[in-house]
């Protein structure tokens, strides 16, 4: 087995990313859920990358995300920022670019230039705009976000005026209550994160860069389209961009070339 391998984790708050590196690009990836212990998802990525033929013990090991102080295993952990920067710029092979990362709790907006991040903006500590915010409408719906994003294809018209988790769920509640069509409420739902987001980006849309989306909603085509349009610009895509940050991880376990 290759032993010149670098492995990059990004715990977050609802889904832990790993990505093992060489020279020639991923070798192996992989997300699970969190869950409720950080260290415990930790000690679970251990076991997984030794049933793969990967262990810690032969890579360097970068940690990043919302749990990284609980991978005892890491040898360096580095802020979720910067891996998401330098991720999205391998990934997309851009620069600058101006990455939009919709995690789990959180929304990041990072202008990216010489593959580093070089000015970042975070949403407050209310969920309205992120991954969460999207799971708990869609809970309220009985539905899987997956779900919501596609049926959300045949709505329009309802709006959710509320830019607070707790106040949108209960006009969520009052639109069900007044028999609006379910695809009119998902709408609305999906529509609220792209405004939410939109209004974050717009301090930094004012360059020519390119545009990028990291997380695990970039696997929704129906957000992409929308936050597109609000933006009024191309949003660039691609498959393993959820793991953005654990490819930045991977990158930056790298050894500095010997002088």
């Amino acid at each position: 087995m290759n032993k010149d391998y670098t492995i990059g984790i990004d715990i977050g708050s609802t889904s832990a990313k790993t990505v093992v590196m060489d020279d020639a690009g991923i070798l192996w990836q992989d997300v699970r859920p969190t869950g409720w212990s950080s260290t415990m998802a930790a000690e679970k990525i251990q076991n997984d990358l030794a049933l793969a033929g990967l262990p810690v013990g032969n890579g360097r090991v970068v940690a990043t995300g919302y749990g990284r102080v609980s991978v005892p295993f890491a040898d360096r952990t580095i802020t979720e920022i910067t891996c998401h920067a330098r991720g999205a710029a391998w990934l997309y092979e851009g620069d600058p670019l101006l990455v939009i990362d919709i995690g789990g709790q959180d929304t990041k907006i990072i202008r990216v230039a010489g593959g580093q991040a070089r000015d970042f903006l975070m949403n407050d500590k209310c969920s309205a705009g992120t991954g969460r915010f999207l799971e708990i409408m869609a809970g309220t719906l009985g539905m899987d976000p997956a779900s919501l994003c596609e049926l959300a294809r045949q709505g329009s018209s309802a709006r959710i005026s509320s830019m607070c988790t707790v106040f949108a769920e209960s006009e969520v509640v009052s639109l069900v209550g007044r028999g609006e069509a379910k695809e009119n409420i998902a709408f609305a739902i999906l529509d609220s994160i792209t405004d939410k987001v939109r209004t974050q980006a717009g301090r930094f849309t004012d360059g020519d860069e390119a545009v990028c989306l990291t997380g695990g909603l970039c696997e929704c085509p129906n957000l992409v389209e929308s936050l597109s349009a609000k933006l009024k610009r191309p949003l660039a895509v691609r498959p393993e961009a959820r793991f953005a940050g654990a490819i930045g991880a991977a990158l930056s376990a790298r050894r500095p070339p010997a002088a």
